[in-house]
C-alpha cells in the first residue's frame, strides 16, 4: 500500500496530528504508537488515537492506514476496535511505556531519559531505530528546535547534534516490559560487573528490584559484588530465600560475608542453610572475625597444595578450579595440618619444568598476616611488600584465608566503587 511516508519521522512529528476517515471527516488525534516487541527493531504496527467528542480512545490498525501524507488517512469511516483491544497484542505502547521514561542503555551502561523516538521507513512500514536522549530532542518536543538552531548558529556558530542510542542498546523499564526483562534480560548480562552495579544504584527502587529479580544467577551475583552495601542489602531482602541462597553462594567468599554481616541473624542462617555445606561453614568461619581485622577481608577461595605436588600437576588444578577463586596470582603450600610452607607465584609456576615439585620452586620468606591484626597493619604490610595477596595465619602458623588487593583498596577508598 502506498502510504506516501518520508524517509524518517520523530515521534514528535506524528503525535496529535489529525486522522480523518475516507471521507475526509475528523476522527481524532494521534494519542500513542503501537510497535510490535520484536528484535532489533520494533515495527509499528498501529495508532492509538483520541476522538475529540467522546473523548474516547480507539486502535487504528498500521494496514488500514492508507496514507501518512500530506494527511493521515483511514481507510474507513470510523473505527471500530477500542484502545484496550491492543492488550491480546505483544506490543509496546510508546507514549506510555517509552516516552519521557528512563531506560538503560546497555551499550553507554547508563540510565537516560527519552526525551524522543526516531523511525525509519522500511517498506511500508515504520520501524523504531533509535531513541533520542539529547537536548536536541527535547527542544524538537516543545516546537522550538529551529528557533534554538537559529540562535546557537547565529551567537556560537554551533549546531545541537543529536543524541540517539540504537533500540537495540535499550532496555525499558517501565510498564509492560518489566514482564518481558526476564527474557530481554541478556543486554544487562553483557554489562562489566560494575557497569551493572552502577545502572542499579541509579535506578529507583521498584526499576531496580525488578532488573535484579531478572538477572541470572551469576550476573546477580557479580552485579551485587561491586553495589553499595546498603542497596546490597535492600536487593538481597527482596528475593526469596532459595534465590538468595543461589546467589550468595557465587559470589565471592569475602564479599558474601561483608553482605551476610549487615542482614539479621534469623535470615543468615536461612540463607546458609540453603547452600552447599562446604561455602556455608567457609562463610561461618569468615563471619566469626570482625571486619576490622585481617580475618574481616580475608576469602578462603585460593588453592593451596602439598609441596610435594609436581607443576604439571600444580598447573591442571589452577586451571580447573580458577572460575571459582578469589586468588590465582599465588599457590599457598601446607602440610597435613594447614601449616604454611611457602608460596608460589603464577610466573615462577608458568616458567618451571612440569617434572619439577613445588618445594623446588617455592619462595620460603613468606610475609604473611596474623588473622585478629588490626586493617591499617595489613595495609602497612601490601603498601611495604608490594604483593597483589597476603597470607592469613593464626597463632600455630595454620592458613586460614588469604587477603586480596581489592580488599585492601575497599579499606582505602570505601566509596570508590
Amino acid at each position: 500500500m502506498e502510504q506516501n511516508l518520508r524517509d524518517f519521522y520523530f515521534f514528535s512529528d506524528l503525535f496529535k496530528r489529525t486522522v480523518y476517515s475516507k471521507l475526509g471527516h475528523k476522527l481524532g488525534r494521534i494519542y500513542d504508537l503501537v510497535a510490535q516487541r520484536e528484535e532489533p527493531y520494533p515495527k509499528i504496527i498501529g495508532l492509538i488515537i483520541k476522538s475529540k467528542l467522546k473523548n474516547e480512545r480507539f486502535y487504528l490498525p498500521w494496514e488500514k492506514i492508507s496514507q501518512i501524507e500530506p494527511q493521515i488517512i483511514f481507510e474507513e469511516e470510523a473505527p471500530k476496535d477500542p484502545s484496550s483491544s491492543i492488550q491480546e497484542k505483544d506490543a509496546i505502547l510508546l507514549r506510555e511505556e517509552v516516552m519521557d521514561k528512563q531506560i538503560v542503555d546497555t551499550f553507554g551502561a547508563k540510565v537516560v531519559r527519552v526525551n524522543d523516538l526516531h523511525f525509519l521507513r522500511v517498506d511500508s512500514h515504520l520501524r523504531l531505530v533509535h531513541v533520542d536522549v539529547g537536548f536536541r530532542g527535547l527542544m524538537r518536543r516543545v516546537g522550538w528546535e529551529k528557533l534554538v538552531d537559529k540562535l546557537l548558529q547565529w551567537f556560537f556558530s554551533y549546531t545541537l547534534p543529536n543524541q540517539f542510542i540504537s533500540w537495540k542498546y535499550v532496555q525499558l523499564l517501565s510498564g509492560s516490559d518489566l514482564l518481558q526483562l526476564s527474557v530481554s534480560q541478556k543486554k544487562l548480562s553483557h554489562l562489566h560487573p560494575a557497569d551493572l552495579a552502577d545502572i542499579l544504584e541509579d535506578l529507583s527502587g521498584r526499576e531496580r528490584t525488578a532488573i535484579f529479580h531478572a538477572l541470572d544467577t551469576e550476573t546477580a551475583a557479580e552485579a551485587l559484588e561491586e553495589v553499595d552495601p546498603k542497596i546490597q542489602k535492600a536487593l538481597i531482602e527482596t528475593i526469596p530465600i532459595e534465590r538468595a541462597s543461589d546467589i550468595v553462594e557465587e559470589m565471592s567468599p569475602s564479599d558474601a560475608a561483608d553482605l551476610l554481616s549487615d542482614l539479621s541473624r534469623e535470615r543468615v542462617e536461612e540463607i546458609l542453610e540453603g547452600m552447599e555445606q562446604k561455602k556455608a561453614e567457609d562463610l561461618r568461619e569468615l563471619l566469626i572475625h570482625p571486619e576490622e581485622t585481617a580475618g574481616g577481608l580475608m576469602t578462603t577461595a585460593y588453592l593451596s597444595l602439598n609441596p610435594n605436588v609436581t607443576v604439571e600437576v600444580a598447573i591442571s588444578r589452577l586451571r580447573a578450579e580458577a572460575p571459582n577463586l578469589d586468588i590465582v596470582d599465588y599457590i599457598y603450600l601446607v602440610d597435613e595440618e594447614e601449616t604454611l610452607l611457602g608460596v608460589v607465584s603464577i610466573r615462577d609456576l608458568l616458567t618451571a619444568q612440569t617434572h619439577q615439585i613445588l618445594s623446588e620452586i617455592m619462595s620460603s620468606r613468606l610475609i604473611s598476616v596474623k588473622i585478629d591484626d588490626d586493617q591499617k597493619d595489613v595495609v602497612d604490610a601490601f603498601a611495604k611488600y608490594g604483593f597483589r595477596a597476603l597470607p592469613v595465619v593464626d597463632e600455630n602458623n595454620h592458613l586460614k584465608g588469604v587477603i586480596s588487593f581489592r580488599s585492601v583498596l575497599d579499606v582505602l577508598a570505601p566509596d570508590a566503587g
